[in-house]
């Protein structure tokens, strides 16, 4: 599985790299514009995301405004709905508008920090990512 980190905390970057990098190959941004570069490149060298692991807070461009332009990007090249990268939404806030705008544009799971491993695992296997 290909992975896409964007998270803008060493530690939290640390930590949840170590947590996905049992499940595939992890690249890690530190920012929007980062995350939004390396999925450019990956589309254009037709090896997209599996997975998509967005902090709704990070600088220059957040997480919400990210998965805008993803799934923008996805509906442009015409990218049917399976083959889409699946994007867990990670943040230390509890703000529902935040998260209910990222489930509106298109996520499919969020996650509160500090990520628990069990939790992630099981909703990677929800997303059918993994098989255990």
């Amino acid at each position: 599985m290909k992975i896409l980190l964007a998270e803008d905390d060493l530690i939290s970057r640390k930590v949840i790299s170590k947590m996905l990098g049992k499940y595939g190959e992890c690249d890690i941004t530190v920012d929007g514009m980062e995350a939004l570069d390396a999925f450019l490149l990956a589309l254009k060298e037709k090896n997209p995301y599996d997975l998509i692991c967005l902090d709704i807070m990070m600088p220059k461009v957040d997480g919400v405004r990210v998965l805008k332009t993803i799934r923008a990007l996805e509906k442009q090249q015409n990218i049917p709905s399976e083959k889409k990268a699946k994007v867990i939404m990670t943040t230390a806030l509890s703000d529902k508008e935040y998260v209910n705008k990222a489930f509106e544009i298109g996520c499919e799971a969020y996650a509160t920090k500090p990520l628990d491993a069990e939790k992630l695992k099981e909703v990677l296997q929800k997303l059918e990512l993994i098989h255990v």
